[in-house]
């Protein structure tokens, strides 16, 4: 029975175990920032359409089947991604803003979703679209601006970059927490040539007001001055009179005896020279205080103010010609790279010139060399082309002189015959006799005188032959033509007189 117990407790224990670590297993707990996206069965969630085949869990647990259903999750804590953007202003003018954008994705479940599409697998690659977002719009947005506009108004910019993205940043399910422009670069010096002035006139002001104070401080160390020497004066002369006083009592004190009236005469002449005197004196300090102090002083200040003034017309004077040597150098070195470009150019394009004038001419005397060599070999060759046909000639007229002969007559007998035909040209009517017969004798005739040509230019060829000429061989050519011309021509005479008989 206790072992019964024993297994019953076991068995309980292990389900129970079992359970737990099933449980374990199911269970799913959403931390603060994420959520989880649950898919793999059909779920309908407040705000989304129905059936988009996952759920959102967000701060709480709920229970997943495993080989079920998938868990994912989607992180809900801010991302940041650094803008530098180069961009074109309205003006034309480049500059580089730099900025940062602080997003994150929408704690609703339909941000949570639209990021859960696009970005659950690629959740490291959300800050750099949100960087492509971001730098499309703002550079749109810049060239629409003014330098002056960008640098006067910047919230104007980052209010008119976020209205632009917000819609395709809800697209994408995220909301952008913070966006600022830290810096906007200006490589080509347009924001510090624009400062200049103002900084030159806030320059200006201050030198001024500088020389002002130091004017207010010199006048108020002479006034100081004067009050220290006017106090100094007043207790001397109360010194004076007070001491006076004493030695007076003094005097009296002693006099004694009949010389006491004497004495005090005496003293009293005494002390009335000393009050002369020290009535000379004070009157003596007293203009000095009076006429000679304040003239010292207001000499003093005109001096002062006339020093500073042209001190300041110096400085002035002075950083004027600064300025204008240094605009001269500036000029100066200009020209002088100009100048210096423009002999270097002029040098090149002269060696470029020179070179090309060399080569073409180069060029044509070859051309002219190869030619005249052609047309001198052409020459060389007809010549020696003519020469072994007037060999080739010779030596066929010396082995079969009537071959070469009847050759040549074959060749020219349309020429010979037309030249024959030539003495008929003139004629107008022919009256041929005895019909048919008359016509053949015509022929006959004609053919007899042809016959008689042929042997004078076999006769002629032979003479020829015999006295070295057979390199005149076309001539002899032409004077076979020739006699059967003369022959031709008592036919072209006879047939008229036929002609006039009949």
């Amino acid at each position: 029975m206790p072992m019964v117990v024993g297994v019953v407790a076991g068995v309980a224990l292990v389900a129970v175990l079992a359970l737990i670590g099933l449980f374990k297993l199911m269970w799913r707990v959403a931390e603060p920032n994420e959520a989880l996206v649950i898919s793999g069965s059909k779920h309908r969630t407040e705000g989304l359409e129905e059936g988009m085949g996952f759920r959102i869990v967000t701060g709480r647990g709920t229970l997943v089947l495993p080989g079920v259903q998938a868990v994912r999750r989607l992180s809900l804590d801010l991302n940041e991604t650094e803008l530098h953007v180069d961009c074109v202003t309205h003006q034309g003018i480049p500059l580089k803003v730099r900025g940062v954008v602080i997003f994150k994705v929408g704690d609703d479940f339909v941000s949570i979703a639209n990021a859960a599409r696009r970005f659950l697998d690629q959740q490291k690659l959300m800050a750099e679209r949100v960087h492509n977002v971001f730098a499309g719009h703002l550079r749109s947005i810049v060239g629409g601006l003014t330098v002056e506009d960008m640098i006067r108004d910047r919230e104007k910019l980052t209010g008119q970059t976020r209205a632009a993205c917000g819609t395709e940043m809800e697209k994408l399910g995220l909301i952008v927490d913070s966006l600022q422009i830290h810096e906007i670069e200006d490589p080509t010096g347009y924001i510090q040539n624009l400062a200049m002035p103002h900084a030159a006139a806030v320059q200006r002001d201050a030198r001024i007001a500088q020389a002002e104070a130091n004017r207010l401080a010199t006048e108020a160390e002479q006034q100081s001055f004067a009050r220290m020497a006017e106090a100094t004066r007043d207790s001397e002369i109360l010194q004076a009179g007070y001491q006076a006083e004493r030695d007076k009592a003094a005097a009296k004190a002693k006099q004694a005896g009949p010389l006491a009236d004497a004495a005090a005469r005496q003293e009293v002449v005494v002390q009335e020279t000393r009050v002369a005197e020290l009535e000379a004196h004070r009157r003596e300090q007293q203009l000095q205080a009076d006429v000679r102090k304040p003239a010292d002083a207001s000499a003093y200040e005109k001096r002062t103010l006339a020093e500073a003034e042209r001190d300041a017309r110096i400085s002035a004077a002075q950083a004027k010609a600064k300025e204008t040597e240094l605009a001269a150098a500036a000029e100066a070195t200009r020209v002088k790279a100009a100048a210096g470009a423009e002999a270097e150019a002029t040098k090149t394009r002269g060696a470029a010139t020179a070179a090309a004038t060399r080569a073409t001419g180069e060029a044509e005397a070859a051309a002219a060399q190869a030619k005249g060599l052609a047309d001198a070999e052409a020459l060389r060759a007809k010549g020696l082309a003519e020469a072994e046909a007037i060999k080739a000639r010779a030596a066929a007229l010396a082995e079969n002189q009537d071959a070469v002969v009847a050759q040549q007559l074959a060749e020219n007998w349309p020429e010979i015959v037309q030249a024959g035909a030539s003495a008929f040209t003139n004629v107008d009517n022919m009256v041929l006799l005895n019909g048919a017969d008359g016509m053949s004798e015509l022929f006959a005739k004609a053919l007899t005188m042809g016959g008689t040509g042929l042997g004078l230019a076999r006769q002629l060829l032979s003479s020829m032959n015999q006295n070295g000429q057979a390199h005149n061989g076309p001539d002899a050519q032409g004077s076979s033509g020739t006699p059967g011309g003369t022959a031709a021509a008592p036919v072209a005479q006879k047939v008229p007189v036929e002609g006039g008989e009949g």
